[in-house]
C-alpha cells in the first residue's frame, strides 16, 4: 500500500508542471489573440498557485490595463511575487515601477536594485536601465542598491 501511495504522489507531482505549462500556453495563445479575459482565466489560478510566469503576466496586465482595470498596486504585488522567485521579466517590471513611482514610492535605489538582479541573470534591458538610473544616483545610493541586490540574491 505504501508503494502505491508513493507512486500516486510522485505521478501527481510530475503531472503538475505539465498541467501548468499547458494552461500557461493556453493563456499565451489567448493573450496573443487579444482575448485577455481568457488569458486571465488561465493565468490567475496558476499565479495563485505560485507560478512565477503567470504572476509576471498578471503584473503586466494590471500594469497596462489589459483585460483588467489598470491597478499599479496589484501590478506591483504580482511582479514582486514573481520577482522573488527569480523571474527576470518581473524583476525588470518591478524596477520600472520603482523608477516611475507607480504603485510604490519612487526610488532609484530600488529600481537599480531590481534591474541589477535582473541583469545578473541575463536581462539586457535591465542592464541598460540600471546604467541609466545609476547616472542619476550618488555613489552612496549605488552602493546601497548593490548591497540590497546582494541581500536579495
Amino acid at each position: 500500500m505504501k508503494k502505491l501511495t508513493l507512486i500516486v504522489l510522485l505521478s501527481c507531482s510530475f503531472a503538475t508542471p505539465v498541467s501548468w505549462s499547458a494552461d500557461f500556453n493556453k493563456g499565451v495563445t489567448a493573450y496573443q489573440a487579444g482575448n485577455y479575459k481568457a488569458a486571465l482565466a488561465e493565468w490567475r489560478p496558476l499565479a495563485h498557485a505560485g507560478n512565477a510566469r503567470a504572476q509576471n503576466f498578471l503584473g503586466f496586465m494590471y500594469d497596462n490595463g489589459e483585460g483588467v482595470l489598470e491597478d499599479d498596486l496589484e501590478a506591483v504585488k504580482w511582479y514582486r511575487l514573481a520577482a522573488e522567485q527569480g523571474n527576470s521579466k518581473a524583476q525588470y517590471g518591478l524596477g520600472v515601477m520603482f523608477a516611475n513611482g507607480e504603485g510604490v514610492t519612487q526610488s532609484n535605489v530600488y529600481a537599480h536594485m531590481w534591474w541589477n538582479i535582473a541583469a545578473s541573470i541575463g536581462n539586457t534591458a535591465a542592464v541598460k536601465n540600471r546604467d541609466i538610473v545609476a547616472g542619476k544616483m550618488t555613489a552612496a545610493d549605488i552602493s546601497k542598491a548593490q548591497g540590497l541586490a546582494r541581500e536579495c540574491v
